[in-house]
């Protein structure tokens, strides 16, 4: 009888954690965002600076922010963030793996820094060179605007903060990263 319940209360644990795991990786989109399509991979690995991003608590007050992405042997595609943090003087680097949702010709991924949890990282507006990117999260809460140079031009950036407003975000919020 003892074993019984020792197995139930294992079970029941096992399951909570499932539900746990699933609830806190979901991945979505925003209501009314695409992601792009066709998406070429291999075009966006390399390296990119962030020019802006709705500030949230693991890039607080950070500058110099740069994400690099390569492939890993397993096919998932590194993260490799960084930025400087002007509070503490310091550098931050945090490494994860992207991986694609569904098809790898749609800019709709899911990226981890925390073992087997996701968030959705979904490229919404690209340029025809993949110069310049215009991400979001699963939410409203999350987006960057990327460039693989430390500026972008004024009419994608216009551009860009019109699409993310027609979606509901709140541009006002957003952080310009400093770079130097």
């Amino acid at each position: 009888m003892k074993a019984n319940k020792w197995y139930l209360a294992l079970a029941l644990g096992a399951g909570a954690a499932a539900l746990a795991a699933t609830y806190t990786s979901r991945v979505s989109i925003p209501k009314g965002a695409k992601p792009v399509q066709p998406f070429d991979k291999d075009k966006y690995l390399g390296q990119w600076y962030e020019i802006a991003r709705l500030d949230f608590k693991y890039e607080k007050d950070l500058d110099n922010v740069t994400a690099n992405y390569s492939l890993n042997n397993n096919g998932s595609i590194k993260v490799d963030n960084r930025g400087h943090n002007y509070i503490k003087q310091q550098w931050e680097q945090s490494i994860g793996k992207a991986k694609f949702v569904a098809e790898p010709h749609v800019g709709r991924l899911k990226v981890s820094f925390f073992g087997p949890f996701y968030a959705g990282y979904n490229v919404i507006a690209i340029d025809k060179n993949y110069q310049y990117a215009l991400v979001v999260g699963n939410d409203l809460d999350y987006m960057w605007i990327l460039s693989r140079k430390t500026t972008i031009p004024e009419t994608i950036k216009t551009s860009y903060l019109h699409k993310a407003r027609q979606l509901g975000y709140d541009t006002d919020k957003l952080v310009w990263t400093k770079h130097s």
